[in-house]
């Protein structure tokens, strides 16, 4: 059996269990945050497409991970707060993760797997790196830090539409 972005269980930034199955028909855009990371301001984009596009069944995910230059030192809770505060970020965000090595969250190791970056790597370079999976749960795209959320859009669309 084919796995799905949608057979796997996250830990909420509560510590709590979400299936990833309750986003089921849904196009979704996966992203490792980091809350003092160059790439920061980033999350205002996310939030205007998620704002755009959350009725017609976009949904973004921030996975916050501390493994790049310790840019996201904070707890679950300081995180959150910090995304609501200075982003406005209303979209789910999830307890913090590790995206690369023998800690590496399951859900970014099938995420790496089906949508290598350049030249076929697997790792995670940076914060910031963004997966577009559809609505059945296959992983398409992966899109770098360096990739605004507004130049993801048409391909959102097109999955949207």
């Amino acid at each position: 059996m084919t796995t799905s972005v949608f057979d796997f269980v996250c830990q909420t930034t509560a510590g709590k269990d979400k299936p990833l199955r309750d986003y089921d028909n849904k196009v979704l855009l996966i992203v490792n945050t980091a809350s003092k990371c160059g790439f920061t301001p980033q999350f205002e984009g996310l939030e205007e497409l998620y704002e755009k596009y959350k009725d017609e069944g976009l949904e973004i995910l921030g996975f916050p991970c501390n493994q790049f230059a310790s840019q996201d030192p904070g707890s679950n809770d300081e995180i959150t707060e910090f995304c609501q505060l200075n982003y406005g970020v209303s979209f789910p965000m999830f307890g913090k993760i590790e995206v690369n090595g023998g800690d590496a969250d399951p859900l970014y190791e099938h995420l790496k797997k089906e949508a290598p970056g350049a030249l076929g790597t697997k790792a995670i370079k940076w914060n910031f790196t963004k997966f577009l999976v559809d609505s059945s749960g296959k992983v398409l795209k992966r899109y770098s830090s360096a990739t605004k959320p507004a130049a993801i859009e048409k391909d959102i669309k097109k999955l949207l539409a």
